[in-house]
């Protein structure tokens, strides 16, 4: 079983639009609302492959009550812990071609009683897991230290972390030694305060990460694919979209697919780009399940050509 954490959930809209033209007014052709959050998606994902895993979120006001009857209705274990605050509503356009625009509100605060109901909750469903995944951006009034305070907890009890964050969250978690991270192009190049243009500019810097304390680092690369550095070594890989419908939530399948195939090496790998493929062939949020996986599609690239210049 896998428990992920979500403390900054949302109400996700998102709406299609033949083109977004600033200062215009425009004519929707749909909208959908989906539950939002990093980890909310992983959990989705899981889910739609049959996969046991329980989503942990605070949730505030009628937006959370809404959240967490969404899940719920998708049959989801979900265990919503009460907040003062407000649950955040963000706001997608998806134009043709999967290019979007994101609107993403910052989120009710936190108490320190709040994060602690949470950090309870999350000790007792990680008694029978096999990973604890932390992700997303942190609210307004938790420290920066959050993720990493999960590291500290669960990894000595021989429960495996996973961390998909960014910034000064990123860099704390790091430090206290997560199992696995999954940063995007600039995130890892926000990580290391460099330009990550090539693909050995990433494999550098997934490097620097596992020697600052990460074991495992998993670049999602959008349509560049993604790279695994770990114990195993270097592996590329890649899955061509042929329709893409929507980019939002595809790092997350991605996360959700390397974790269900033992999240190590090449075959994580593969399991990994192609959930993430099939997530970008999905409107809007919605994660893939079972008939959308083309794991014939996935490409992997054992030796890359490490002078190739990213495409995103």
């Amino acid at each position: 079983m896998i428990v992920t954490v979500t403390l900054n959930p949302s109400l996700d809209r998102t709406i299609e639009v033949d083109s977004l033209t600033r200062g215009a007014v425009i004519r929707t052709r749909s909208a959908r609302l989906d539950p939002g959050g990093k980890g909310v998606n992983v959990s989705r994902a899981l889910l739609a492959n049959g996969i046991d895993s329980t989503a942990v979120v605070p949730v505030g006001g009628p937006d959370g009550d809404q959240l967490r009857r969404m899940l719920e209705a998708e049959g989801m274990k979900v265990r919503a812990v009460p907040s003062a605050g407000h649950t955040r509503s963000n706001v997608t356009i998806a134009e043709p071609g999967g290019l979007v625009t994101k609107l993403n509100e910052p989120g009710g605060p936190l108490s320190r009683g709040e994060l602690d109901a949470v950090a309870k909750v999350v000790a007792t469903e990680a008694d029978s897991a096999s990973w604890v995944v932390g992700c997303g951006s942190i609210p307004p009034g938790v420290p920066e230290t959050i993720y990493a305070e999960l590291c500290k907890a669960f990894v000595p009890a021989g429960i495996r972390v996973a961390v998909d964050t960014s910034g000064p969250a990123l860099l704390a978690a790091v430090a206290a030694g997560p199992d696995l991270i999954k940063p995007n192009r600039e995130e890892l190049a926000e990580a290391v305060g460099g330009p990550v243009d090539r693909l050995s500019d990433v494999i550098e810097a997934a490097r620097a990460l596992r020697a600052r304390g990460a074991r495992t680092v998993l670049v999602s690369l959008g349509a560049d694919g993604a790279v695994l550095v770990d114990d195993e070594g270097i592996t590329a890989g890649s899955a061509p979209v042929e329709n893409p419908n929507s980019t939002v939530g595809a790092g997350d399948a991605l996360l959700a697919g390397f974790l269900s195939a033992g999240a190590q090496g090449p075959a994580a790998l593969r399991e990994g780009l192609a959930w993430g493929a099939a997530a970008v062939g999905q409107p809007a949020s919605r994660m893939p399940g079972p008939n959308d996986i083309r794991r014939d599609l996935v490409r992997l690239h054992p030796r890359p050509d490490l002078d190739r210049a990213l495409l995103t």
